[in-house]
Parts: structure tokens; C-alpha cells; sequence
């Protein structure tokens, strides 16, 4: 078992179990104690649990009204690796001066820290990227009106007329649910309506998603097709079945390595 595959399996049972103590971990993830004490640290540095003396305990959600599927926070400790490094090379795609678009996902998220140091105006409907950048950057910010998903860290409208349509911009980076020969997919009616918008006011498409989002058979709803996409950073665990895919598709395909632990 991995890093990725212990950590997520160490939240899951901490929701149905809410406390545990490393001893309990150690049997159930079937990991030496001194793994578990680091995965707790690490899942807790990034608020996904809350550690105890001895042990860790669950972090309830501070809101029940989300987006179906897994929450950010959770998706957040999943392929961080690959994420980060896909998030490293998008955004040493973005130059001063350029407006771009970020939609809200984990992988795109983790792009932050890669563009503090640039000025650029950047369209998000993710409100905790918005709120890092504002206080950590001088890129200028603009967010959609509507509802905020907390769980998710997007903010969606139900509004077909909202600010943002009036921003044109060079690119959008957009993270996925999966992948597919159908095109880039998603789950939730809400989030294909609201980035299906995003996507009519981007020169071109850059799809960030990690290897393991070809092989998603989840996701039902279509975002866009292949042809939409101009680029896909993707990491180098990327199979040849899908790499083959999308070379006949025509997708231009980026490969990182994955950042070391």
C-alpha cells in the first residue's frame, strides 16, 4: 500500500470510527507505528484530521450542504505528489500580465504557491484559492457571485448572467472528475453548467489531472470533448492503453514526475 492509498484508507476509517489511537491504526492499515505517526502529522498539517495525544480523531465537516462525491479536503491528501507537480508545471505556463482561468479542483488549487510571486488577473470560482492568493500574491482576483460548496471550494451560481462573463482570458486550467474517450467528464449537473460557461472564455483548454483520472469509471456527465482540450499535464503514470487514446484524439500530452515525499 502507498503513501496516497494508507492516508486516504486512514481518513475513511476514522469517519466511521471517529477516534482511534495509533495501535488501532497500526493494525487496521497494517503500517509500523512510526508510519502512522508520520501520516497522522501529515494529514493533519493539511487539517484532514485532528490529532490527538496517542492517536487522531475525525474532522467533521463544517457544512453538510455539498457537491456529491468525496470533499476537497479529502481529495486533497490523494496523489498529492502528482498533483503537485502538475500543478508546478501549469502554472510555469502563466506569464505577468495575462488573464487566466482556474476552475476549483485539488490539483489546480495546488498551483498557488506557484504564483504568488506573478501579477496577472486570474478568474476562480474557488474561494480558498482566491483567499490565498489575496493574501499572498498581488494578482488581481475576480470570483463569481452565487453559492458556496464548502466541502468542494467552489463557488457556483445558478445564474446564467454573472461578472465574470464579461472577463475574457488566454487559457483555462481545469481540473476533472475523469477522463475518457467521450471527452473530460464530471459528476454534478451544477459544475458541468457552471465550467461549460468558464470554458466559452478561454482561448485554450490546459486539463490538469493525475494518471489515476483515466481510469475513473465514476463520472458520468460530459464537460467536453477531447478536441476541446489544447493540453493535458498528466503525470508519469499515465498507461499506454490511455496515452494511445489520447494521442488518436490529438491531445497534446505533457508527463511530469511526480514530486518526492
Amino acid at each position: 500500500m502507498d503513501n496516497d492509498q494508507r492516508r486516504k484508507l486512514l481518513i475513511k476509517v476514522l469517519a466511521d470510527k471517529q477516534r482511534l489511537s495509533v495501535e488501532q491504526l497500526v493494525g487496521m492499515l497494517h503500517a509500523s507505528p512510526a508510519t502512522v505517526r508520520r501520516d497522522i502529522s501529515w494529514l493533519s498539517g493539511r487539517g484532514l484530521l485532528q490529532r490527538t495525544r496517542g492517536g487522531a480523531e475525525h474532522r467533521a465537516s463544517e457544512h453538510h450542504h455539498a457537491l456529491a462525491g468525496e470533499t476537497f479536503q479529502q481529495n486533497l491528501g490523494v496523489h498529492s505528489a502528482e498533483k503537485r507537480a502538475i500543478a508546478r508545471y501549469a502554472a510555469g505556463m502563466c506569464q505577468n500580465g495575462e488573464t487566466i482561468i482556474i476552475n476549483g479542483g485539488t490539483t489546480t488549487f495546488m498551483m498557488v504557491e506557484f504564483l504568488i510571486n506573478l501579477r496577472m488577473t486570474i478568474v476562480t470560482n474557488s474561494f480558498l484559492m482566491a483567499e490565498q492568493l489575496l493574501r499572498h500574491s498581488e494578482n488581481e482576483i475576480i470570483i463569481p457571485g452565487g453559492h458556496i460548496y464548502r466541502d468542494q471550494n467552489v463557488i457556483l451560481s445558478p445564474f446564467e448572467s454573472d461578472v465574470i462573463q464579461h472577463h475574457y482570458a488566454s487559457r483555462m486550467f481545469m481540473g476533472a472528475a475523469a477522463l475518457s474517450p467521450m471527452g473530460v467528464l464530471e459528476w454534478e449537473p451544477l459544475l458541468v453548467q457552471a465550467e461549460k460557461r468558464l470554458l466559452t472564455q478561454a482561448n485554450e483548454l490546459v486539463v490538469l489531472a493525475d494518471s489515476s483520472k483515466l481510469s475513473v469509471k465514476r463520472a458520468s456527465l460530459i464537460l467536453c470533448g477531447l478536441d476541446r482540450i489544447y493540453q493535458l499535464i498528466t503525470d508519469t503514470g499515465l498507461g499506454d492503453a490511455a496515452a494511445q487514446m489520447l494521442e488518436r484524439a490529438g491531445v497534446k500530452v505533457v508527463a511530469v514526475t511526480p514530486d518526492t515525499a
